[in-house]
């Protein structure tokens, strides 16, 4: 069973989704590939780690410096996206990277040539916890903003309350 609520933020309203007391979905309304990773019976109920994670959307908003290690993140995807969605996580507060970046380092991880950043860029765009799994911190290796799946606007915001440099 999963289990969902509806959080306001400044941006609009976002879907939470759990499954066994982890977060496995952060959406904003009607965002690409809304709720695509998810299977099963659905429940609009609040439990502990959908508190948690609304608690942990107020600090980020109000300025603080969340930890995503706080938080007990499930996405549920295929093993590259995943592999990503990790590596973002590592992505400090108020900094970016490139996929460019990201791709080499899979590359490296993997004892391969090089990876595709456009592959890399699919898993980004298919994130499915948003602001939490930071995906807006990613931009192009000529240091544009791309597209953002909740929409650009929503990501310039983010980086801006972020205070990052891109």
């Amino acid at each position: 069973m999963i289990n969902t609520i509806h959080y306001t933020s400044p941006l609009g309203d976002i879907l939470l989704a759990s499954r066994n007391e982890k977060l496995i979905g952060a959406w904003f309304e009607g965002q690409k590939y809304y709720l695509s990773n998810i299977s099963g019976g659905i429940v609009e109920k609040e439990d502990e780690i959908l508190s948690k994670t609304k608690d942990w959307l107020d600090r980020y908003f109000n300025g603080e410096k969340v930890l995503i290690n706080e938080l007990d993140l499930a996405p549920e995807d295929t093993s590259f996206r995943c592999e990503v969605w990790k590596m973002l996580c590592k992505i400090p507060y108020g900094e970016t990277t490139t996929y460019k970046d990201i791709a080499s380092e899979i590359a490296k991880n993997r004892g391969i040539e090089k990876m595709s950043a456009q592959a890399v860029g699919g898993a980004v765009g298919h994130n499915p916890i948003s602001i939490i799994i930071p995906c807006h911190r990613v931009i192009g290796s000529n240091g544009k903003l791309t597209g953002y799946a909740g929409g650009l606007d929503k990501k310039i915001f983010l980086l801006n309350h972020e205070k990052a440099i891109y």
